[in-house]
């Protein structure tokens, strides 16, 4: 087709060359070429860490979390703060977070930088971590789509009113999960996750000393289980690290034994017990206390739903040289 007028010609390259570049797709195999033995390396660091610090497993699975709830899964919780921003990581929410996760994340990255130079995000490297690691607990795999870059942005401010807190009314919490497109049914699937990891002393401490004028107990709470925390505890004003299993049954291994301690009384965060007790989120709980298949099955669903959360790919973001920091400093 011929343009006998330029300016028509001239009108068309600029309406065509202003739209936005379409961006990649995820795919399974996305460093298959570029970095065959991506796979290799990550789970030999996490199994090598999980061996020596079994609380990993569940500190990444946390980060994870954390890192996709806000701003979508883009490692921008793995950026440390400098002079001039104050990092998501340092928000108040962010700072009980496990140590191990971060290291994890950080010793996969060093070793694939030695293997394949500026080529894995650790945005992927962090969504990988969590997979392989709630498989080595004894968990599910599930299908993982790679090719996300490394956002552009982290500050403390992004991370306010986006995560549901250990004392919260249900319905605040299942808001929270509506927002980012997560049904009930996920949401109850997802904080499945509790199976495996601990909580610290002062975010169930309300419920164990002065509950009430009534009762210094939360009557929710099976009474020897309550009498357990209260003497795990007594000490939590004076050591803010002192902290209780989410899961005192089986607190590292992956399964259903999470919901069945719902049903005795025994869950220890507000929100925990709150689940158990709603209408809206109790049959659930009740359907993976009896079927670990199915909650099995519906939590690598919801996995696999939150891991492409707000995903960046192309030009929306980079590959981090550093897990830590932005490749240029005017981020």
């Amino acid at each position: 087709m011929a343009y006998n007028n330029p300016f028509l010609f001239l009108f068309l390259f600029i309406s065509i060359s202003s739209l936005p570049l379409a961006q990649p797709e995820l795919t399974t195999n996305y460093y298959q070429k570029s970095c065959p033995k991506f796979s290799e390396i990550v789970q030999t660091t996490v199994s090598k860490k999980q061996s020596s610090t079994p609380a990993t497993a569940a500190a990444t699975l946390r980060l994870f979390f954390h890192d996709c709830m806000v701003g979508g899964c883009d490692a921008s919780i793995l950026v440390t703060s400098n002079s001039f921003n104050t990092a998501e990581r340092d928000a108040d929410v962010n700072l009980s977070l496990g140590g191990d996760g971060f290291n994890v994340v950080m010793s996969a990255k060093i070793a694939l930088e030695l293997e394949c130079p500026g080529v894995v995000s650790c945005a992927d490297i962090l969504a990988t971590a969590a997979r392989d690691l709630v498989v080595a607990a004894g968990g599910p795999s599930f299908e993982l789509r790679l090719g996300r870059k490394d956002g552009l942005e982290s500050k403390a401010t992004s991370s306010e009113n986006q995560f549901p807190l250990a004392n919260m009314a249900m319905s605040q919490v299942i808001s929270i999960f509506a927002s980012k497109g997560i049904s009930i049914q996920e949401m109850v699937a997802l904080v499945g996750a509790h199976t495996i990891g601990y909580s610290h002393c002062k975010e169930f401490s309300n419920r164990i000393f002065n509950f009430s004028e009534n009762s210094e107990i939360d009557p929710a709470y099976n009474p020897a289980y309550a009498s357990g925390l209260r003497k795990l505890c007594e000490n939590f004003t004076k050591d803010r690290s002192m902290s209780a299993f989410n899961d005192v049954m089986t607190p590292f291994k992956f399964d259903n034994v999470y919901y069945k301690n719902l049903q005795r009384g025994m869950g220890l965060l507000g929100t925990d017990s709150g689940m158990f007790a709603d209408k809206r989120t109790k049959p659930f709980v009740d359907m993976y206390a009896a079927n670990q298949t199915r909650f099995f099955l519906d939590f690598a669903r919801a996995m696999e739903k939150v891991s492409v959360l707000q995903v960046k790919t192309g030009s929306q973001g980079e590959v981090r040289h550093r897990c830590d920091s932005f490749n240029s400093l005017n981020n």
